[in-house]
C-alpha cells in the first residue's frame, strides 16, 4: 500500500472539484453531466452507463471497460497515486448501493493523526456482476466472470468464474 495526505491543499481542491461534478451529474443526470462524470475517469469505454448518486474522490485513476452499467449510488473512493487506482473490466454490472474502496487508514492511532491514507488497487475482471449493496476493499481483485452476492464484504481476491457471498465474502461455487 502507498501512502498519500488526504488533506494536502491539492488533494483537497481536486476533491473539491470532483464532488461538485458528481454533485452535478446526481442533482441532474444529463447527458452532458455524465459526459463530465466519464471526462473525470483515466479510460471510460464506450457504451457505459453511470445511473445517478454516483460518487468518486478524484477519479483520476479510475478505468471502466466497454459496456459496463454502474447502477444508482455507487461510491468509488479512489486515491489520487497509481496505488489506489481502480479499474473495472468490460461487460460488467455494478449494482445499486455499491462501495469500491481502495483507499484505507492507518491501524495506529499516532499514525491516523497525520492524515496520512493508504492506497491499495482494486481490479475487476471482464463480465462481473457485483451485486446490490457490496463493500470491496483496497487491494482485492475480483476474476473475470465471477459473482458476487448482494451485502457481500469483499476482502481477499476472488478466482475467475466463482460465486461468492457472504461477509467476509466465501466462495459458494463455480460458475
Amino acid at each position: 500500500m502507498q501512502s498519500f495526505n488526504s488533506i494536502s491543499k491539492e488533494n483537497l481542491a481536486q476533491r473539491k472539484t470532483v464532488h461538485e461534478i458528481c454533485r452535478l451529474f446526481n442533482k441532474s443526470p444529463s447527458k452532458g453531466n455524465l459526459k463530465r462524470i466519464k471526462e473525470l475517469c483515466s479510460h471510460c469505454g464506450d457504451g457505459v452507463i453511470i445511473e445517478s448518486g454516483f460518487h468518486c474522490d478524484y477519479g483520476s485513476q479510475i478505468q471502466i471497460g466497454d459496456r459496463t452499467f454502474i447502477n444508482i449510488n455507487c461510491t468509488v473512493l479512489d486515491a489520487p497515486i497509481s496505488e489506489g487506482a481502480i479499474t473495472i473490466g468490460s461487460d460488467c454490472l455494478i449494482g445499486p448501493n455499491v462501495q469500491l474502496l481502495a483507499v484505507s487508514h492507518a491501524v495506529n492511532p499516532t499514525e491516523r493523526l497525520n492524515k496520512e491514507n493508504f492506497g491499495a488497487p482494486i481490479i475487476i475482471g471482464n463480465n462481473v456482476w457485483i451485486g446490490a449493496g457490496v463493500i470491496v476493499l483496497a487491494g482485492v481483485t475480483i476474476g473475470e466472470n465471477a459473482v458476487v452476492g448482494a451485502g457481500s464484504v469483499v476482502t481477499k481476491s476472488i478466482a475467475s468464474n466463482t460465486v461468492v457471498a457472504g461477509n467476509p465474502a466465501r466462495e459458494i461455487r463455480k460458475c
